[in-house]
């Protein structure tokens, strides 16, 4: 029912957080753009013809929604990191249906002629202290993936650690089989993302 999307790196301004990522990985972010609903904006990366990337934060000259943000990007604090990852799903009632509690109502979304529907918790906040993945159904066969340029970069392992590894895990795997996820138990919540690039393997 899910499929692996892409993965959100959020930061503190989009600016820091492309600096972060540029030297991280060596090599150059592209274009993005603004999400008015949301008060947000990004640059992306490539992971091939169907995945890809993007680090995200609160952009300061638009006003927002009358709610918290996606990602809970209003508490965002400190170092640029990966905070979530995206799964799609050809029927985004049914996906929020299936998925745990608090995972939040689909929202009618579009940037140019991208068109998309998310599932966006009314707190901000993704269930499992965000390491449930976020829905959402693209519209129309559009999709940013493949309007990128490919520069070799590549998910690798996706490591979810997880203090209810279980439960996550019972709730996760009825859903999807992607062997590049794993949930380890661990004492808090954080997500690493292991991408092979074309001059080695980097974790961020």
């Amino acid at each position: 029912m899910l499929t692996f999307d892409h993965i959100a790196v959020s930061a503190e301004t989009l600016a820091r957080g492309v600096q972060d990522v540029e030297t991280a990985l060596g090599q150059p972010l592209l274009p993005g753009g603004e999400h008015p609903d949301m008060g947000t904006h990004n640059r992306l990366l490539s992971f091939g013809p169907e995945e890809y990337f993007e680090v995200i934060a609160v952009n300061p000259a638009a006003e927002g929604p009358d709610q918290p943000r996606w990602f809970n990007l209003d508490n965002f604090r400190g170092a640029t990191r990966v905070t979530n990852w995206i799964c799609r799903c050809p029927d985004i009632e049914a996906a929020i249906a299936a998925a745990p509690e608090g995972i939040g109502v689909p929202w009618k979304l579009q940037r140019g002629d991208l068109r998309w529907s998310m599932a966006i918790p009314e707190d901000g906040k993704l269930p499992f202290g965000g390491l449930f993945p976020a829905l959402i159904q693209w519209h129309d066969d559009a999709h940013p993936a493949p309007r990128l340029r490919d520069t070799g970069v590549r998910l690798k392992e996706l490591r979810l650690h997880a203090p209810e590894a279980a439960a996550l895990r019972a709730a996760l795997g009825p859903l999807m089989s992607d062997p590049r996820v794993s949930i380890i138990p661990a004492e808090a919540a954080r997500i690493e993302a292991v991408l092979a690039t074309p001059t080695g393997d980097v974790t961020l």
